[in-house]
């Protein structure tokens, strides 16, 4: 998530109360999670087994809850609770603002677009050219979808990220700040539930068709001309390259990545990443020929078990 207007690290500090390493002057253009940081951005880390990680990523302000070195370059924001506190930044410029009608005024739909009843519409969403919206679609703001775009009726774009944190006493929720990316010459099936980013986009790749009832989690990026079937879950920041083939019920786990071309078979979990062109099959994940023999050979040894 980029801020519209640069901050600097005193200006951050000032906003969460918490000490500063670094030029009070230092330049500050957005936050983003670990794996899409980019230079200017801010990432926060609360667990010692993050550290490292987070201090040698591509972000250059670390919010951290405790004072280490600081790597040349870089900023750091002292925190008590780093997780609170990137909510804090998140709901400042980022703020929740109610809709006041079904379709914003600031929403932009381009010529030939058909905009069935019951539709809504929110804040800064970009509809393209010949793009065909069904009756009771949900479009949260900032959304941004291409041309010739077919959403059938009740999938919702752009739902918070199930992404929460384990308290002593409740579960305390990471607040969404990013948005949905639909290329040109998708078609999503009804009932479908694509999650926007926590603070970058979930992006759908031009070409890729989506079957009814799927979900794709926050941060995740599907390239183009992809099949996903039916009743799939596709957990948060997954990759899936272009040319892939998921057919029904396939779950998969957060953080992997499906080769180009690669083909899941149906009633997967994808508990790893794969490689491209190949087929898949079973849980855990394994190519669909050896998992196969697998399954041939243990028929075969209960018949023998039964004979004995």
């Amino acid at each position: 998530m980029k801020f519209k207007k640069t901050q600097t690290l005193q200006q951050i500090s000032q906003l969460l109360s918490c000490e500063f390493v670094g030029k009070s002057s230092f330049s500050i253009t957005g936050i983003n999670e670990i794996h899409v940081v980019e230079k200017g951005d801010i990432v926060f880390v609360d667990h010692p087994k993050y550290y490292s990680k987070a201090l040698n990523s591509a972000a250059t302000t670390i919010l951290i809850n405790k004072e280490v070195a600081c790597p040349e370059g870089k900023s750091l924001l002292i925190s008590e609770d780093p997780f609170r506190d990137f909510n804090k930044i998140t709901k400042h410029f980022n703020p929740f603002i109610a809709s006041k009608e079904s379709i914003s005024e600031s929403a932009i739909i381009g010529e030939g677009t058909i905009i069935q009843p019951n539709v809504f519409i929110g804040d800064n969403v970009s509809i393209g050219k010949n793009c065909v919206i069904h009756p009771n679609v949900t479009i949260y703001s900032n959304a941004i979808i291409g041309n010739n775009v077919t959403i059938h009726a009740n999938t919702v774009l752009g739902a918070d990220a199930f992404y929460y944190k384990n308290r002593p006493d409740a579960f305390d929720k990471l607040i969404s700040g990013g948005s949905v990316i639909l290329e040109d010459n998708v078609d999503l099936g009804a009932s479908c539930t694509i999650d926007k980013g926590v603070t970058g986009n979930t992006t759908i790749g031009a070409g890729t068709k989506i079957d009814n009832q799927v979900h794709v989690g926050h941060d995740t990026v599907i390239g183009k001309k992809c099949l996903i079937a039916s009743q799939t879950g596709i957990a948060g920041c997954v990759i899936i390259e272009d040319e892939v083939t998921i057919w029904g019920q396939v779950g998969t786990n957060s953080g992997i990545t499906i080769g180009k071309g690669a083909v899941i078979l149906g009633q997967t979990g994808v508990t790893k990443s794969v490689e491209g062109g190949k087929s898949y099959f079973g849980t855990p994940v394994s190519e669909s020929r050896s998992k196969l023999k697998e399954l041939a050979e243990i028929k075969r040894l209960v018949k023998e078990q039964k004979k004995i």
